[in-house]
């Protein structure tokens, strides 16, 4: 009898490592899948500048003449089991510029996530980790068609920090002007 209650028990707690290990196993999947998805929202975005407005607009992008794939498949989200993703839309609510899981669930890790994916530090569901691609400021240039970013135009000249600014004090940057190396020619005065 003492026998039998030790190997319940037994089963027990393996039964619980096993699904512990098998939810972490299904988060470090998302966190890949979620990873392409994102990957291939920046794709998209390199070669247009505007987002998709579905999904399936990653697996075949017909806006070229030879269509390009920017993601081989819809991935099912690991924790659902569904391909069923939230979609985050971009500020004007056509283009989707993120996914995430629907899930409920509270995630194991909670630290050391990649720079990328810093946002998910401590978060209580794994449908707050949310896979964005963000563009970097000189290409939120505006433009027209669905997914498109509204901007006033082209980014301002944004410095580098501990760079000096083009033409701001001495041993600057130049500004605008011939490539370095190349004599500016001088237009002759009269009289001299």
């Amino acid at each position: 009898m003492a026998a039998v209650a030790i190997l319940g028990i037994m089963l027990t707690v393996a039964s619980r490592v096993w699904s512990f290990s098998e939810r972490r196993d299904k988060e470090v999947q998302l966190l890949y899948i979620g990873g392409q998805f994102r990957k291939a929202i920046a794709r998209y975005y390199a070669f247009g500048h505007r987002y998709p407005t579905a999904l399936e607009d990653l697996l075949t992008d017909n806006r070229f003449p030879v269509p390009r794939r920017h993601l081989r498949q819809l991935y099912r989200d690991p924790l659902t089991g569904d391909s069923d993703w939230t979609l985050v839309m971009d500020p004007t609510n056509v283009g989707i510029m993120g996914v995430a899981s629907k899930s409920k669930l509270v995630p194991i890790k909670r630290k050391g996530f990649s720079d990328v994916e810093v946002g998910f530090l401590d978060k209580d569901c794994y449908c707050d980790w949310k896979f964005i691609y963000t563009p970097p400021a000189r290409w939120n240039r505006g433009g027209n068609g669905p997914g498109a970013i509204p901007g006033p135009g082209p980014a301002p000249s944004i410095p580098t920090p501990g760079m000096p600014t083009p033409g701001s004090g001495p041993g600057a940057i130049p500004g605008p002007g011939p490539a370095p190396g190349i004599p500016i020619p001088r237009i002759p005065t009269p009289g001299k």
